[in-house]
């Protein structure tokens, strides 16, 4: 199911006295009616059978009356007696699509000491909150996923050694909840010279419906798509499909290195008409299973708003139609543009059943870094299927919650199950997940993180082991690695505008002073600096943040 944004503003946290006793409190109905999940979230069908319906146990009563006040939704909102906060500028009323995910739940382990979920390497999320701070306005709530804003982001985590991955583990206390941990996992693969890439046929699916006229739609397009065949190797090949309300065949493979006749065809090309996506996606699949291989990568690459609305409209239909290619190899990548009709949940989903990765151009500095500087591991595919279960101590922690990747949720059972579909990894690709934990008793290993995956076009997985200890959670956070400090600040700042009621005390401030602690020097972390402070200029002057 999708349902059209309704974004909602952001209200100021409340300070609370020292010495105050913690009020009863009340109803979660009655404090926040506006943010009830039950009544507000769309359920989705995810891969597997929803390990985070097995784990839905909530933290205690007795805890929660004694280390919480009652829920704020704070994000650095004015602390004065009856103040009001200042709510953000709306978004401009749009008819952009997003699907709702409920954030997971803090979960015992004497109740379930495993989580279990696939790898994400999408960034769409964290481009569309840009692209909506940019234009003066809050992002919707359910356009956040927290995943996508961490990895949107380098690490520098080291090379494996040996292998596909290297896991990178590492803990601080948190500076959101007094008496909690962060824990980072931390997934590096490995890389590949340009020279070593694969032969690529590619097949660009090129949206020439009426919806794609503005600036910001299909020119950009265009201009991705050229950037993208100046990054290509003379063995890969090129094919284009455009669909508006039929379908064409603009240019048959073409090598790469006919620079002229890429250009042309793709300059050729002119918005008007309806949205056939369905049958478009039927034919460039047809085209690049005709090229599919072990030793080659063939890729579809869909450039469109995601605006269906001719024939097949629904994702579901969409991926049964063209099933049986995904089946023989073929990739996915979705890339989406514009503002006004975006179908941000199409475009997501499309790219998770369709073992593929899903980007968002705002510009053409974000085409340049998607289809040059990372180009290759935006085309060809490392390891498939590749999940990652994270088995807590009982000894060692008495609870955890992930921080975002709900809708890439794999029950526990399934983990060593090599029919169930995960997330794909391309060269030079990292993954970030972050855990807050509560820590208990003196046991030296704090958990165990698996790693599963299978070779491109393999059928049985693989499977590494690591090992966290408590001498690798730092004392303080200021002792931890940069890469921590900034992952606590993005997927804190994440988990507040997205409303998770675990986070509903946290502050943006604290996000603020994280994320200035660990700039170094990189322009992408300075920029997500800049986007903080224009999101906070949208609230009463904040509280003090917590000291890390």
């Amino acid at each position: 199911m999708e349902h059209e944004e309704k974004p909602l503003p952001l209200p100021a946290a409340r300070r609370r006295t020292p010495g105050r006793p913690v009020p009863a409190r009340r109803p979660l109905r009655e404090q926040h009616p506006e943010t009830l999940w039950s009544e507000r979230v769309v359920t989705l069908r995810t891969r597997g059978a929803g390990a985070s319906a097995q784990r839905a146990q909530a933290e205690d009563p007795a805890r929660l009356q004694q280390k919480r006040e009652p829920v704020r939704r704070g994000t650095g909102g004015d602390s004065r007696p009856g103040a009001r906060p200042a709510a953000p500028p709306p978004p401009p009323p749009t008819g952009n699509t997003h699907a709702a995910h409920k954030p997971n739940p803090f979960t015992l382990t004497k109740e379930d000491r495993y989580s279990t979920f696939g790898v994400d390497v999408d960034t769409a999320s964290y481009t569309l909150f840009r692209r909506y701070v940019t234009e003066g306005s809050a992002p919707p709530r359910d356009a956040i996923r927290v995943e996508e804003w961490m990895n949107y982001f380098s690490y520098s985590y080291p090379q494996p050694q040996e292998g596909d991955f290297h896991v990178d583990l590492e803990g601080a206390p948190s500076p959101f909840t007094p008496g909690r941990h962060l824990v980072k996992v931390g997934l590096q693969g490995r890389t590949i010279a340009p020279s070593e890439r694969k032969p690529t046929h590619l097949v660009f699916l090129v949206d020439t419906s009426g919806s794609m006229h503005s600036q910001d739609k299909l020119p950009l397009a265009q201009k991705s798509m050229k950037l993208m065949v100046d990054g290509l190797n003379p063995t890969d090949t090129v094919a284009l499909v455009t669909y508006a309300g039929s379908v064409r065949d603009v240019l048959p493979p073409t090598p790469a290195t006919q620079r002229d006749t890429l250009f042309a065809a793709i300059d050729s090309l002119s918005a008007n008409g309806s949205t056939a996506m369905g049958s478009g996606l039927q034919l460039a699949y047809r085209h690049a299973t005709k090229h599919a291989g072990p030793q080659r990568v063939s890729r579809v690459v869909v450039l469109t708003d995601g605006d269906a609305n001719v024939g097949t409209v629904n994702a579901d239909d969409m991926l049964t139609s063209i099933q049986g290619y995904v089946q023989e190899g073929v990739t996915l990548s979705t890339i989406g543009f514009g503002m006004g009709n975006y179908r941000d949940d199409l475009m997501e989903k499309l790219a998770d059943k369709g073992n593929g990765n899903c980007f968002y151009i705002d510009s053409e500095r974000e085409a340049r870094r998607v289809f040059q500087e990372r180009l290759a591991g935006t085309l060809e595919v490392i390891a498939q299927d590749v999940k990652i279960q994270v088995e807590f101590n009982p000894s060692a922690v008495r609870g955890y919650r992930l921080l975002g990747y709900e809708n890439r949720d794999i029950a526990d059972k399934d983990f060593r199950n090599d029919k169930v579909d995960a997330g794909e990894i391309g060269a030079g690709h990292s993954v970030t997940a972050l855990y807050e934990v509560e820590l208990t008793g003196g046991a030296a290993q704090v958990a165990t993180v698996r790693v599963r995956a299978k070779k491109p076009g393999g059928v049985e997985a693989a499977e590494q082991r690591f090992s966290l200890e408590r001498g690798q959670l730092h004392a303080s956070l200021r002792k931890a690695s940069s890469n921590l400090r900034f992952a606590a600040a993005v997927a804190g700042t994440a988990d507040i505008l997205r409303g998770a009621p675990q986070a509903g005390d946290w502050s943006l401030a604290t996000a603020e002073s994280l994320a200035e602690s660990s700039v170094e020097g990189l322009s992408d972390r300075a920029e997500f600096l800049g986007l903080l402070r224009r999101v906070r200029e949208f609230h009463a002057p904040s509280v003090a943040s917590v000291p890390y």
